[in-house]
């Protein structure tokens, strides 16, 4: 990939074309609050044509004009080119949202698994003969949905990319990718790797923009499925939209995850993992340990520990390699942020750690890992996700008590829960609402693994063999194997 990336052209037909409208957004550096770059911005005429590109490309020389095969080889390579410009992919992505180059260069390595995974199962997922009458043969076929709508998040783009885009380029989908407005430029990456790896034209287009080309997206009749991840409120509207033409709809909508511990857990295993569920990413995780419910007995202990521990991680700097998390992603997450943690004050919660921005960091979007006790389940504080480094340690008696209190939530991504005794794992695990749900560990997510809410959580599950069906229609051909001719229906 080139060191300068093309950010002022959209990608669209396997073509890099200039914004309809010429407008730009400007991509800011958390870190300095300065802009760094200006991405081109989509309208609604660059929707059409998005739209117009992707249909030909489904009806054309992709989708089901491809067999699983090349189709498989093709991400494949796009998975190599990941993992080869995974340095330069990190800092851009770094660079818009603010993760430490660390983390992000992780995380290119890890998209680059999900593809390769997607890859491989292409030519692995099959329909199935249905034996109903033996002078039939009746079998389905699993053939591509058409046309993606994959609207982006802020926190991860070009993972959670590898999430939408692996299983509907597996089956043949041809998809737009919609990046957030606070997080474009990676995504307009990712898509020069897409044409070097040799997808036909229209089969990946990407168009940076606000909501408005979002919310474009989820009413055309032309796209028929929107797969999104972001906030509730905005996947009520992308249904309401998607409305008029029954467009399927996938969702992850985040959480208020529990972190259940048991007082016969392994407590410093169960510290070291909640440090980093609660705070890694800055608390920009959808999945991030953000209630954390202790047995009585252990209650003080833990939280002393916990605050203690999240005192010592260092803040600054995505670039800077001593840095432990760096700033959120933009003023205004990090005003929503400080306003919760004003709301734990005056809802009486305990403040052991954190709450006010960095000494020595004057500029950029920073705020200290935050530590809450004694918190009200009910509070908005223990209710509400916050999407910033806050968690809230509360204590509980009884086990019927951890497990009320973690599901009296309207969320339901992924729990947790640490004890000794296996009985009680299977037995709490089994009554969590969380479409994820782990024992002495905590969000394992992983390509071969179910992803996806329960309630306000969302729609569906992303991941695996699961996520791959759900870009796919189902048909049932039937074939009278017979050669008598049938009884005349209207005959005397």
């Amino acid at each position: 990939m080139s060191e300068s990336v093309r950010f002022d052209r959209l990608f669209i037909g396997g073509e890099w074309v200039a914004p309809h409208s010429g407008a730009q957004i400007s991509s800011i550096d958390p870190s300095t609050e300065e802009v760094w770059t200006q991405v081109a911005m989509a309208d609604a005429v660059d929707v059409e044509a998005a739209v117009s590109a992707a249909r030909a490309a489904v009806e054309g020389k992709w989708g089901r004009a491809t067999s699983p095969t090349q189709r498989g080889a093709l991400l494949a390579k796009l998975a190599e080119l990941v993992r080869r410009d995974a340095k330069r992919l990190a800092e851009i992505e770094s660079r818009d949202n603010g993760k430490p180059l660390k983390d992000t260069v992780g995380e290119m390595a890890r998209a680059g698994d999900w593809l390769n995974f997607f890859a491989g199962a292409a030519d692995k997922l099959n329909g199935e003969q249905i034996p109903y009458h033996p002078d039939m043969l009746a079998y389905t076929r699993l053939e591509p949905v058409g046309v993606v709508a994959a609207i982006m998040p802020w926190n991860s783009p070009i993972l959670l990319a590898s999430w939408k885009l692996g299983p509907a380029l597996a089956t043949g989908n041809a998809v737009i990718l919609k990046p957030s407005e606070y997080t474009p430029t990676s995504m307009v990456a990712l898509a020069a790797l897409a044409e070097e790896a040799g997808f036909p034209p229209g089969a990946v287009n990407v168009l940076p923009g606000g909501g408005d080309v979002g919310a474009m997206l989820a009413a055309h009749p032309g796209v028929n499925k929107v797969s999104f991840t972001g906030s509730q409120g905005t996947a009520t509207r992308i249904m309401q939209a998607a409305a008029g033409n029954l467009k399927r709809c996938a969702f992850e909508c985040g959480g208020k995850s529990p972190f259940i511990v048991f007082a016969d857990a392994d407590l410093e295993r169960a510290l070291r993992i909640a440090v980093g569920s609660a705070f890694r990413s800055t608390g920009q995780s959808c999945s991030a340990a953000s209630r954390i419910f202790v047995e009585r007995p252990v209650y003080e202990q833990f939280a002393a520990s916990l605050a203690e521990r999240a005192s010592r991680i260092r803040v600054g700097s995505q670039f800077d390699p001593l840095t432990h998390i760096g700033p959120q992603t933009s003023q205004m997450q990090l005003d929503k942020t400080q306003s919760y943690i004003a709301l734990g004050l005056e809802a009486g919660a305990e403040l052991l750690a954190g709450g006010k921005r960095p000494d020595g960091l004057e500029r950029g979007y920073y705020i200290e890992p935050t530590v809450f006790a004694g918190a009200d389940n009910r509070s908005r504080l223990a209710q509400e996700e916050i999407f910033g480094p806050v968690t809230a340690v509360m204590p509980f008696d009884s086990e019927d008590e951890a497990i009320s209190l973690a599901n009296d939530t309207s969320y339901g991504l992924v729990g947790g829960l640490w004890t000794s005794d296996v009985t009680r794992a299977h037995r709490v695990a089994a009554r969590i609402d969380s479409g994820l749900v782990s024992v002495n560990t905590f969000r394992p997510v992983h390509y071969m693994l179910p992803y996806g809410g329960y309630k306000l959580s969302g729609l569906g599950r992303e991941n695996g063999f699961e996520a791959m069906r759900a870009f796919t229609e189902t048909k049932a051909v039937v074939v009278d194997l017979t050669t008598a001719m049938p009884a005349d229906p209207f005959g005397d």
